[in-house]
């Protein structure tokens, strides 16, 4: 052989427990030492529907990493300060819901405002500068735990814990709300 390394990989298997069995795998590499899981790996990302470009995306292509962004595509910022108030009171009035001691109601709205409260505010965040992204992250953070804690105490009929949880997102979000 030339310059190229042959390197086996082995993988046990048993039909029975004091069985042993082992196969091999011979994989030609170049001063590299290539596992199973890197060979699979490397085999799924060119296999992939993903398209990958060489070249950076322009100001008009969406990039690879425009697939994870979790805003909502084509929002712009001024759309979402438009909706935020509006899902944010949306988000408020579960209160009404939580008197009646509905609870599966109260969880289903709150899901529901939650999430596009969520999409608006992270839309809003990523176009702050750095030095406000950092306060906001706080807040946005405090809210959505607070709003998964009032799903939990709503689900658990937890009444008290469930006013706590509603005061605590009342009050965040109405500093969120002040400072965007």
């Amino acid at each position: 052989m030339s310059a190229a390394s042959t390197y086996a990989l082995s993988c046990s298997y048993a039909k029975y427990p004091n069985e042993n069995r082992k196969k091999e795998t011979k994989l030609k590499s170049k001063h590299t030492h290539i596992t199973r899981r890197k060979a699979s790996s490397l085999f799924l990302l060119v296999c992939s529907p993903i398209p990958f470009h060489a070249q950076p995306a322009s100001a008009t292509e969406s990039s690879f990493l425009d697939m994870f962004r979790m805003t909502i595509p084509d929002q712009t910022v001024e759309e979402a300060e438009n909706g935020i108030k509006e899902h944010a009171m949306s988000l408020v009035q579960v209160k009404e819901l939580l008197e009646l001691e509905s609870w599966k109601e109260a969880q289903k709205e709150l899901r529901k405002s939650a999430s596009l409260l969520k999409q608006d505010i992270y839309t809003i965040i990523q176009a702050k500068p750095g030095m406000e992204r950092a306060q906001l992250r706080n807040l946005y953070s405090k809210l959505f735990n607070g709003v998964t804690g009032l799903d939990y105490a709503a689900r658990d009929k937890d009444v008290p814990r469930v006013w706590n949880l509603y005061e605590d997102i009342v009050v965040t979000l109405d500093d969120i709300l002040s400072r965007v």
